[in-house]
């Protein structure tokens, strides 16, 4: 990552912490010593904003840079997807660029394998009884 521009860097770097379970535990305790405060505070309108405006802030900047990291996660996966369809001798090379169809195709694609499925499992299914048949008979 070191030759990687300096956002993307930044972005690993925040969503790696953000998902630490340290950042869990300072974020709620913020929000304890926050609560602590609001009698001493009378529970004012600065108060209450003071916990709006920060929360709003951090999670507004969070979704850009958890996205950026999630947008490069998903095509470095796409691009190891594309490899293993391509080095497959028997995988049917046209779904290389199957994230650029049509929800149309996808739909239709998707039913073509939920009739496999079903056959595979038709097929598992008369094994079972086969197999329970068999014992049945020794």
């Amino acid at each position: 990552m070191k030759d990687a521009p300096w956002f993307s860097r930044f972005a690993n770097r925040v969503a790696h912490l953000a998902g630490h379970p340290a950042t869990f535990g300072v974020a709620a305790g913020l929000m304890v010593v926050w609560a602590a405060i609001g009698p001493f505070a009378g529970f004012s309108d600065v108060w209450q904003l003071t916990v709006n405006t920060g929360t709003t802030i951090v999670t507004f900047l969070m979704v850009f840079l958890i996205q950026n990291t999630q947008n490069r996660d998903t095509a470095a996966l796409q691009i190891k997807i594309d490899e293993l369809i391509r080095a497959t001798e028997v995988a049917r090379n046209w779904m290389l660029d199957l994230e650029e169809h049509s929800e149309e195709d996808l739909r239709e694609i998707r039913e073509e394998y939920c009739r496999l499925a079903a056959e595979a499992r038709g097929e598992r299914d008369r094994d079972r009884k086969r197999e329970r048949e068999n014992r049945m008979e020794t």
